[in-house]
Order: C-alpha cells, then structure tokens, then sequence
C-alpha cells in the first residue's frame, strides 16, 4: 500500500553552511534508492534563472549521487510530475510558486502523485504549498494568485524561518507571532512556526518535527505552545 512521504523543511540553508548541508544525511536515508529527482524551481530567488536555480540543487544532490533535472526543462511538466521518481521544490517567493503551479496546472497531479507515494521534499516556499493554504508565509505579494489554497497533504499551514521576538530589539513593529496571530483571526487553521533547520517528516498521517530545536504550534483561541523534537503533529 503506498502513502505519501514527505519532509517538509523550514529552510535550504542554515547560518555558516552551504545548500542543503545540514539535511544532506537525512535526505541520503529518504531518497535510498532513487536514481533522478525533479526539481520544482518556479519559486527561485530574485537574480537568478531556473537554470541558475537547479544547477545549485544539482550540485548539492551529487554529494549524495542523487542527478537533478528541473521541470522547465520539459515539455510537458505534467507528465514529467506524473513520471517523476521524487521531486523537491526549492524556495524562494511563495506567490510566484503558487502562481505558476496554478498557470501550468499542477497542484492537481502534485497531490495525486504524492497521495500515491511519489517521495516529496519541500523548503521554505515549497514547504508552505503543503499546508491547507498559503497565507501564513513570510513572502510579499509580488505576484496576483487566483486563489491563496495550496496542496493541503498536510491538516495545518507551515510559517518558515520562525523568529523569536528579540527582547532586546526597540523595533516596534509586528512580531512573527502577532502576524500569525492575526491570521488566526480570521481563520482556524493550526499554524507551526518551524525555525531555521527543522522540518517535518511526514509517514501517510504520521507527521514527527525533526532537528534539535521546538517548534511553535499556535491553534485558534489557544496560547502557543512549543513542540519538542520527535514530537508528532495530530
């Protein structure tokens, strides 16, 4: 029987490392057996192309003899989804991601191929696309979605690169947690603030916080609380 795997991470690069070096020996274990993975780059940071983009996951995937190749290199990147052996979507800007995923028609086929146990593995930008929505990213609008709903395989939304107020700090504008606060307003959906070199791993329904440090969990009506690692999501 397949079910969906995924590790959902907060982030491609933690402080004085390089690309993916903090998750490389877990991404070694999770891809065992998988020769090529498709690479969504849709969301790629400002100044650089999607070629730019997935020659910088390629190089970090060699380390673990894994080749990457990029769905703009295709045709038709609903049947290279669709044949796809693993995919990874790198981050970047949540509203240019979700934009294009919904111009070329591919968070249908996205969800059906991981609900079949195609392996999956998001960060930042393409982390927040497997929650119930996308409005609890940390990204400007530059772009104009048709609609802020993303993937949903997973029953909560995911803020990346969570901070912490600095009590120290005389800004006196909005924390992360006010801002997230203020979405729960409006909306009752759980929220994790997952920090800089977390992430989710994600068995069928059984979702674990990995890394060395807690996560926030803020629910409608609730005081955060924080989640310790192993901790599951339920």
């Amino acid at each position: 029987m397949h079910m969906k795997q995924m590790i959902i991470a907060s982030t491609s690069v933690v402080y004085g490392s390089e690309y993916l070096a903090y998750i490389l020996p877990t991404l070694k274990q999770f891809f065992k057996g998988i020769n090529e993975i498709l690479f969504i780059p849709y969301a790629r940071p400002s100044g650089i192309s999607h070629d730019e983009y997935t020659q910088i996951a390629s190089k970090a995937f060699s380390k673990i003899d894994i080749k990457i190749s990029g769905i703009h290199e295709f045709d038709n990147p609903i049947v290279a989804v669709q044949n796809a052996e693993a995919i990874f979507t790198g981050g970047g800007n949540t509203f240019v991601l979700v934009d294009s995923l919904q111009k070329k028609k591919l968070f249908p086929v996205i969800k059906e191929v991981v609900q079949k146990g195609t392996l999956y593995f998001g960060t930042s930008a393409g982390s927040n696309i497997m929650g119930v929505d996308m409005k609890t990213s940390n990204d400007m609008p530059i772009v104009y979605p048709a609609g802020f709903k993303t993937l949903g395989l997973i029953p909560f939304n995911i803020n990346p690169h969570y901070l912490d107020p600095d009590l120290k700090s005389k800004h006196q504008g909005e924390t992360r947690e006010t801002r997230i606060e203020e979405y729960l307003t409006f909306n009752d959906v759980p929220v994790i603030g997952l920090r800089e070199g977390s992430w989710l791993e994600v068995k069928g329904d059984n979702i674990v916080l990995k890394g060395n440090l807690t996560a926030r969990l803020f629910r409608k009506g609730e005081k955060p609380i924080e989640m310790l690692p192993e901790c599951r999501f339920l």
